[in-house]
């Protein structure tokens, strides 16, 4: 970034912090250390599964009596909503456009979970100007603290949209699955997590697997090239086992937590849930800012 490109971006980041000040004295926040768990939910190839989990763990989350807010972070083909047989009128290409507001377009999904909807077919927004994402960022700052929980469903690889969610959020659940291209994407995205973002550690969760078995083998194998060549850390979170219930759900447009809570995958999420809100944050923000103030600080946004 050449010197006048990051002067330009300082002057805006202080231009935006002195709005959000305003507007959050407006609304009397008196906001104290954040404790929203803010969870990247990412893959290196497309086709894992990746959405399907986020959202049933958000369901299954707010079942167990969490506060979930989902961002469908896939900003130019994003599909969350399709998965959950919601249309919404507003999405983020009409608060990416200044039209709109977050609250504006959030609409409320299964189970109480609230849904923050992406655009599909709209090639513009999957390389967002630093303006952009500043405004988004500027107004999720203001609302992340109203959740117990912050799930983004990233798009699929390494583009700088995808690796800006992944390096803003406390934590970075990679997802998986048994297909060898899965194995080697994945790679691909912990090295530039750790290689260019300095990240040193992602959870792994391993999506469609035979058995537990397979799931763990997975993780070794993984873990033992990672390992070999990167200096990142994998933490095992869990696995989703296979079951034909969860494609009959898609076709429904209904998760399978709530249209087959019984079923064994049902029973893989209440565990994975149960899990990750047993967990600490990885990380920590400090004082009154959130970590998506604390990345703009850092300058890492392009």
């Amino acid at each position: 970034m050449d010197s006048k490109k990051s002067s330009t971006n300082v002057i805006q980041i202080a231009k935006r912090i002195g709005e959000k000040n305003q507007m959050a004295a407006k609304e009397n926040q008196h906001r104290t250390t954040s404790a929203t768990r803010v969870i990247a939910i990412t893959s290196g190839k497309g086709g894992v599964g990746k959405t399907n989990i986020v959202a049933n763990l958000g369901y299954t989350l707010a079942s167990q009596g969490k506060k979930v807010l989902i961002l469908d972070a896939d900003w130019g083909l994003g599909n969350l909503d399709v998965l959950l047989g919601l249309a919404p009128r507003y999405n983020l290409s009409h608060v990416i456009a200044g039209e709109k507001s977050i609250p504006d377009v959030i609409v409320n999904g299964p189970g109480d979970m609230k849904i923050l909807p992406a655009s599909s077919g709209i090639q513009e927004l999957t390389s967002l100007t630093f303006e952009q994402k500043v405004r988004v960022l500027t107004q999720l700052d203001l609302l992340v603290d109203s959740v117990d929980i912050l799930l983004i469903d990233t798009a699929a690889g390494i583009s700088t949209n995808v690796m800006d969610f992944n390096v803003t959020a406390q934590e970075i659940m990679v997802v998986v699955s048994p297909e060898p291209t899965s194995l080697t994407d994945a790679y691909a995205l912990m090295k530039v997590l750790s290689l260019k973002y300095a990240e040193k550690n992602c959870k792994l969760l391993v999506n469609q697997a035979a058995d537990v078995q397979e799931a763990l083998e997975i993780y070794r194998q993984l873990d033992t090239v990672v390992k070999k060549f990167l200096d990142i850390s994998i933490e095992y979170i869990g696995c989703v086992l296979y079951d034909d219930k969860v494609p009959r759900g898609v076709r429904r447009q209904k998760i399978v937590t709530d249209l087959f809570p019984g079923c064994r995958a049902s029973r893989c999420f209440s565990a994975l849930a149960k899990r990750i809100a047993s967990l600490p944050a990885s990380k920590l923000p400090v004082g009154d800012s959130n970590f998506f103030w604390d990345h703009l600080h850092k300058n890492k946004l392009a």
